[in-house]
């Protein structure tokens, strides 16, 4: 089998392929069903459930805030209280420190895909990861900038005094077999060449890092590495406060009224106006009927063990501690936390009709498989059960491009969507950028690919539903 290593377009989310793929079943499919497709968001809404974090990170979470109790006006609402919407709050009080920004959030900071993820930090984006592209010097500036943006996180955590656990023990891609090993050689050569220094290793050098003999080589990327992502939303957080935004929790925005002001109505029975929206909903923006074209939400599963013994960790020769994700198109991907815990995610994603959840029995599979997943790297772990299980949504473009900018008919709403797996570090490069283009600074970043560049259109229910079910067929049969 031609993996996605094999052609070198290595990435974390190989669900690039995953979601494009659908994308091409679900056109072939809309042809014939355009008035269909118009139709379906007025005849079947998509269901209005924002799923609760019960992840180990979550663990971490700070206190949450007392919900709005009042009317307000604000200079700018940003709805969204992960890591795009705290970042984003944060650099708009530096660069506009004398305007009230209000951030909303639902339920509270960290509940959705910002502190359940698989812990990676990453350089550039999921559309560019460990690919060497048609241009080299724009591949090059968007890694240089996600690179400077992981000392930003790092400064800012000694600043604000949060410890968010980063360290840069590089991340590693590993390949499923022989066939892809001189084609990441090759990758790895014209990276380096473009001043990307990624390394090719061959199977020994792999398992000394990693303690597995599975794979048969690796890319490594030693600018990477890993995070505690509820610590990261607790620093980001606290550095939003401390800059002075207003923070609001279990807030939910239940409608908005666009306007030159926009007048938005929240769960807690009181109204926001505000003259500038910040949509940093992601995964959730379908719900208040924005960017569902953007991208698509697919569960992702995770799951951690209890903390090991010293012992227990040289068993496994785990030496390098560096996280990995695999090239499986559902990838699989691991990590080592300080306290000796370790964590797998991915494999098989699901994607529910309308925005439903995966029932309690389907969850339990998922968790289950990478249990033996697990087992089958380490066998010392055969024995060892996880300590949680936690699964969600996350957004995913069908070409696995993130996407941000402004939209509306006076052009005050502005949007960050479809991190599609890089989302942990790429999410406060954004921050800052919406940060600039709200504050007047946009100039600054016209080079920018994804600048008001949506990705490919997402076809409404239930072409979507087909479309993506048939694409995950497909995959499962040919990985199998």
């Amino acid at each position: 089998m031609r993996t996605p290593a094999a052609s070198g377009r290595s990435t974390r989310f190989n669900r690039r392929a995953l979601l494009q793929r659908a994308g091409i079943a679900t056109a072939g499919i809309a042809t014939g069903g355009v008035t269909l497709n118009a139709l379906m968001p007025r005849v079947l809404p998509p269901a209005h459930a924002i799923d609760r974090n019960h992840s180990y990170w979550s663990l971490a979470l700070p206190d949450s805030n007392a919900p709005l109790a009042t009317a307000i006006d604000a200079d700018i609402v940003v709805i969204g209280g992960g890591l795009t919407g705290l970042s984003t709050a944060c650099y708009l009080r530096q660069r506009l420190p004398g305007r009230r920004v209000v951030l909303l959030e639902a339920e509270r900071c960290g509940n959705g895909a910002s502190a359940r993820n698989g812990a990676m930090l990453l350089t550039s984006t999921a559309d560019r990861y460990l690919t060497a592209g048609s241009d080299p010097a724009l591949d090059r500036r968007i890694n240089e900038l996600t690179v400077a943006n992981i000392a930003t996180l790092r400064g800012l955590s000694q600043t604000v005094g949060v410890d968010a656990e980063i360290d840069l023990t590089g991340a590693l891609h590993v390949l499923l077999d022989d066939s892809g090993s001189e084609a990441a050689a090759a990758t790895a050569d014209r990276l380096r060449d473009n001043g990307i220094p990624v390394e090719h290793w061959d199977r020994e050098r792999t398992a000394a890092a990693i303690g597995t003999h599975i794979y048969p080589g690796a890319l490594f990327n030693p600018a990477a590495g890993q995070v505690h992502p509820g610590r990261l939303v607790a620093l980001w957080k606290r550095a939003a406060e401390a800059a002075g935004v207003e923070i609001y929790e279990h807030s939910a925005v239940t409608q908005i009224e666009e306007g030159r002001t926009h007048v938005l109505q929240t769960s807690t029975g009181h109204r926001v106006r505000t003259a500038t929206l910040v949509l940093a909903t992601n995964a959730y923006g379908e719900q208040l009927g924005y960017l569902a074209r953007a991208a698509a939400g697919v569960w992702d599963y995770v799951a951690i063990t209890a903390p090991l013994s010293d012992a227990q960790v040289d068993a496994l020769g785990w030496h390098s501690r560096a996280p990995y994700d695999d090239a499986h198109t559902e990838t699989f991907y691991l990590g080592i936390t300080r306290d000796n815990r370790v964590h797998i995610g991915g494999g098989p994603v699901d994607y529910v009709f309308n925005g439903g959840v995966p029932d309690v029995e389907l969850q339990r599979r998922r968790h289950d498989s990478l249990q033996a997943t697990l087992a089958r790297l380490y066998p010392p772990l055969a024995g060892t059960g996880f300590e949680h299980r936690w699964a969600g949504l996350v957004d995913m473009s069908l070409d696995a491009s993130p996407a941000l900018g402004s939209m509306g008919k006076y052009g005050n709403i502005f949007y960050a969507i479809a991190f599609s797996g890089h989302g942990v570090n790429l999410t406060s490069v954004f921050g800052r950028v919406l940060a600039d283009l709200i504050s007047g600074h946009g100039d600054d970043w016209r080079w920018l690919p994804y600048l008001n560049q949506l990705p490919p259109y997402v076809p409404n229910e239930p072409l979507r539903w087909l479309g993506i079910r048939a694409r995950l067929a497909a995959i499962r049969a040919s990985e199998s």
